[in-house]
Parts: C-alpha cells; sequence; structure tokens
C-alpha cells in the first residue's frame, strides 16, 4: 500500500497532574519516523466529552466521533487505575460506539509494577464486544521509567516494542482496510 496509515492515538486519562503526555510526547516523536503511518493525537483532556451518555450529540463529541471514525487503527494509551483503566477511557470508547468496528487496536500502557497491563488486558475485553481487533504485543512502561528530558531510560527495550507494536498494527490495520473496502455489505454502522 503506498499510502500511509491514519493511526488515532488516544491519550486516555485526564487526571490533573497525569504521566499520559509524556508517554504520549515519546510515542509520538518515535512514530513520527515512520513512513508507513500518519499519526493524530486525540487527548481525552481536551475532547470536552459529556459526563453522561446521550442519543443526542452535542457538535464537539461529533467531531471526537468523526475524528475516530477518520482513522484505519488505534493506538491506546492509558494508565492502570486500581487495577483498571479510567472511567474517561471507557466513556469515550461508548460515546465512539462503532468506529472501532474492524479496525485494529494497539497499547501503550503505564503504571506500577504492573505497567498498566491489567488495564490493557480488561481493555481487550471492551474492544473485542465492539468487534475491534487488538493487537497481542503492547507497549508497557514500568514504575514511570522516563528521565527529565521525557525519554525512556530502557530506550531500546521501548523502542523495540514499539516497534513490533507498529508494525502489527500496521499489517492488520492495511488488511482490515482492504477487507473493508472489497465488503459490499460493509458499512460503518454495521
Amino acid at each position: 500500500m503506498t499510502s500511509s496509515l491514519r493511526i488515532a492515538l488516544i491519550v486516555g486519562s485526564t487526571r490533573e497532574g497525569r504521566f499520559g503526555p509524556k508517554v504520549a510526547r515519546w510515542f509520538e516523536t518515535f512514530a513520527a519516523a515512520r513512513a508507513d503511518i500518519e499519526l493524530d493525537v486525540i487527548d481525552l483532556a481536551d475532547a470536552d466529552l459529556p459526563a453522561h451518555w446521550t442519543h443526542e450529540l452535542a457538535p464537539q463529541t461529533r467531531a471526537f466521533v468523526q475524528r475516530l471514525g477518520d482513522a484505519d487503527a488505534y493506538v491506546v494509551l492509558t494508565p492502570e487505575y486500581n487495577h483498571s483503566f479510567p472511567a474517561s477511557l471507557k466513556q469515550a470508547i461508548d460515546i465512539a460506539g462503532r468506529v472501532w468496528t474492524r479496525k485494529p487496536v494497539g497499547f501503550v500502557s503505564y503504571g506500577g509494577l504492573s505497567g498498566g497491563l491489567r488495564a490493557v488486558e480488561q481493555l481487550r475485553l471492551v474492544f473485542a464486544e465492539l468487534r475491534a481487533a487488538t493487537i497481542r504485543e503492547t507497549v508497557s512502561f514500568h514504575q514511570f521509567p522516563f528521565d527529565e528530558a521525557g525519554e525512556p531510560l530502557d530506550t531500546g527495550g521501548a523502542e523495540k516494542a514499539a516497534t513490533t507494536m507498529l508494525d502489527d498494527l500496521v499489517w492488520w490495520g492495511n488488511a482490515l482496510l482492504t477487507a473493508r473496502r472489497n465488503d459490499e455489505d460493509w458499512t460503518e454502522t454495521a
């Protein structure tokens, strides 16, 4: 495929003082070096999403859903809060609804001893219900291992994990994009 795959990086925490933007900056810089992807960073702290579900979506919520819908694949950046993922992320996933269907989702996680992996395991269940394909390989940061400049202390390991995850995400993204284009019955509202 000659064009780059459109990937939305969703920064899932909205807490004040969160660590997510530091990880997002690193990942965005790393991913920018790849010619096969076009990254759109969507920070939920800036999304102005409603706290409660409603069938009538406000203009900014419709714009958020459209932005997600324009992506061919996703990377969800999540912390682990109390052995799970943030409520803000669950609300965003639910609001977007069917845009996730038949698209791949990769994960970057952080937090404590588990590095956010318990949050990722729960997210896999959520995305399976939405008929999305989750990527097995993840990027996980244990105990917030970044230096003052915003670089991972184990840059080689982080870059290797990110390369592996992104390689799989691009493969699945292109395969599923082709399949969606060739399926006469496919619609985003299926």
